[in-house]
């Protein structure tokens, strides 16, 4: 079959510098096997599969993979795909909000006038992490400077963040992790990924600064955006006042993400831009 194909620039509205993924905008009669060969061939960090809705209070259903498995949620995949589906022509069954049904359930995506998005960031579980493995945390960041009145925490959205915060975003932006040590921490802490953040001098490019580190076939790799982490680290907030984060500045993106709170829940936001536009043969 030929299926409608798009490939999403998220969490930016400038090309190439944000997160891409790929969108099978006809997923219906594919294998979970076939949608994870087909997340493997297009080699990006994730690629989602549109389906119909089990959920009758859902617009559409999506199944997230990345190249090794697939996920119950992510952020980017969230706000590329419904990006995608509204410039397919859908139509939200209640004006101004897409439901997305995904892994973890529904989730709620809001439109913009300008045609940005942010989603309804899902309920976290929240353990702190052993303080038995802050030497191992500060081999793996290469750097102690870690900003004592946050400990670190594991974070569990569908998808497992270590998250940690920094004393600045200068000292986030100076980290080159271990990838050995991050393995081990990962290992101990049964986390999918380490996410890093720091503040910036108030009236800078954004509030923080944030990055993303993951193993993948042993691999160390940096996230260019990630709306789960910035997800689980809107969560942990306390002061519940609206921010920007900036993401991808090491690898030469210019990613931007909108938190904002609406009784005390937070949604992630911000632009998406369609790369490519096509048809898959599978």
């Amino acid at each position: 079959m030929r299926r409608p194909f798009k490939q999403i620039d998220a969490f930016s509205s400038i090309p190439f510098q944000g997160n891409p993924l790929a969108v099978i905008l006809d997923g219906d009669g594919l294998t979970g096997a076939q949608m994870q060969a087909i997340a493997r061939w297009t080699n990006l960090s994730e690629t989602t599969f549109v389906l119909p809705a089990l959920d009758p209070a859902a617009d559409y259903r999506v199944r997230i993979f990345t190249t090794q498995d697939e996920f119950p949620f992510a952020g980017h995949p969230t706000l590329g795909t419904a990006h995608a589906l509204l410039e397919a022509g859908l139509q939200p069954k209640t004006p101004g909000v897409l439901v997305q049904e995904c892994g973890v359930g529904l989730v709620a995506v809001r439109i913009a006038a300008d045609g940005a998005l942010a989603f309804r960031a899902p309920p976290a579980l929240f353990e702190p992490m052993d303080a038995a493995l802050l030497p191992l945390l500060q081999a793996t960041l290469g750097t102690a400077a870690l900003d004592a009145a946050y400990l670190p925490v594991v974070a569990d959205m569908g998808i497992r963040w270590l998250i940690v915060r920094l004393i600045a975003a200068a000292d986030c932006l100076a980290v080159k992790p271990n990838g050995a040590a991050l393995d081990e921490l990962m290992q101990h802490t049964a986390s999918n990924g380490l996410a890093i953040y720091g503040p910036h001098p108030a009236g800078g490019v954004a509030d923080y600064e944030v990055r993303a580190f993951m193993l993948e076939h042993g691999t160390l790799l940096e996230d260019p955006v990630t709306g789960s982490a910035n997800a689980c680290i809107a969560r942990l907030q306390q002061q519940q006042q609206s921010y920007r984060a900036r993401q991808g500045t090491v690898l030469g993106r210019d990613g931007r993400v909108s938190v904002t709170f609406d009784d005390g829940t937070p949604w992630i936001g911000g632009q998406s831009i369609t790369v490519i536009d096509g048809t898959l043969t599978a």
